[in-house]
């Protein structure tokens, strides 16, 4: 679908881009990770031709879309791109900023650009905010309906740059889950995003960017489990970190566990360590957590090494201290398996609870 050759990106003595050739499949789904200033944005901006090439080629289903004289309009409307600010019109209802670049540019008829647009609302689940104006949404229906907006012109390719970047746990789950059903349903997609969790789970090719572009590329398993290359092998053991959004509907649950027992193995937990951190986690997000109405998703974060794990686990709402619930058994368990627990909430931020465990 897409041949890159050579290409090539500057910015006066900064080269993010040396030399870049490869080639993205019809249904691929690429996660395009690394350290941050390596050029993962820069390369689907390339693409997507928001940024000229310095040099190289780009084709496009073997059109050339770099080509002198190219019609860059046209490459970009094969080619829908999602950032992570939503860039959603202020002025223009939902449905509106959805029917705009349909009847402009691929002239349709208001009824078309409309009915199209219900459809694709309907799909990230947000038809009934429809007439709702931007400013209205939560930062997670921003990017669902700025996803549902880019859909409208029917791309070939969707490129993500960084699309959960600045939601909260709910929000961040709210877009994954779209995203996933897209990745489900076949489309070609392109994800730049700091997630290595969601991109494990939702790619099957992982570009791993730095000295210049893409410098080790392969399976998700292949890169995040057995990479060959010492810059990523260097980045995925600097990682030491597993992280995921985990939803309190439809959460895959036994996916879950299946890559947190990986993470926890390759990081030297042993199998007693494993059954305490097991034990505290299920009390702190199954009982505690999810358990509690209204509660749609948790920011979960765990850190371990040898015989140590330090876990977080990040949620909205108004301040609630795990310390002080009602369910004072699945309280009691949980601090026979930790060291220590930690409680702190900011009104901007949420709640925050903070575990130490040890094997003993």
């Amino acid at each position: 679908m897409i041949k890159i050759r050579g290409l090539r990106k500057e910015y006066g003595e900064a080269i993010p881009l040396r030399d870049v050739t490869v080639d993205i499949n019809d249904g691929d789904v690429i996660a395009v990770i690394g350290p941050s200033g390596v050029g993962k944005s820069t390369f689907i901006r390339c693409i997507n031709l928001l940024e000229r090439p310095t040099k190289g080629q780009i084709l496009l289903n073997d059109e050339e879309i770099t080509e002198k004289g190219y019609n860059i309009k046209a490459a970009r409307r094969k080619m829908g791109m999602v950032f992570q600010s939503f860039n959603l019109f202020g002025h223009l209802t939902v449905i509106e900023n959805l029917m705009l670049a349909p009847m402009d540019l691929l002239k349709k008829s208001k009824q078309e650009a409309y009915d199209k647009g219900m459809e694709l609302l309907d799909r990230v689940g947000l038809r009934e905010k429809a007439l709702s104006y931007p400013d209205e949404l939560s930062g997670g229906q921003k990017q669902r309906a700025a996803i549902a907006r880019t859909l409208c012109m029917d791309p070939e390719v969707l490129l993500f740059d960084e699309p959960t970047s600045a939601l909260d746990p709910a929000m961040t789950a709210e877009v994954q889950a779209v995203i996933k059903e897209l990745a489900e349903s076949g489309k070609t997609m392109i994800i730049v995003t700091h997630e290595m969790s969601f991109a494990r789970a939702v790619s099957n090719r992982v570009f791993y960017f730095d000295d210049g572009g893409i410098y080790e590329e392969g399976t998700p398993d292949e890169i995040f489990d057995s990479p060959k290359r010492e810059l990523t092998s260097r980045f995925i053991r600097g990682l030491k970190v597993f992280e995921v959004i985990i939803e309190g509907k439809g959460f895959d649950l036994i996916g879950f566990w299946a890559q947190f027992e990986r993470y926890l193995r390759l990081n030297g937990i042993s199998s007693d360590g494993m059954r305490y951190v097991r034990l505290a986690v299920e009390e702190l997000v199954q009982q505690i957590l999810l358990s509690r109405p209204g509660m749609t998703a948790v920011r979960f974060r765990a850190e371990c090494e040898d015989k140590s794990c330090f876990i977080s686990a990040e949620y909205g709402g108004d301040a609630f201290d795990i310390r002080k619930t009602d369910d004072t058994l699945a309280l009691a368990v949980l601090k026979s398996a930790v060291k220590e627990i930690g409680y702190s909430f900011d009104s901007s931020k949420g709640n925050r609870v903070d575990l130490t465990i040890e094997s003993k």
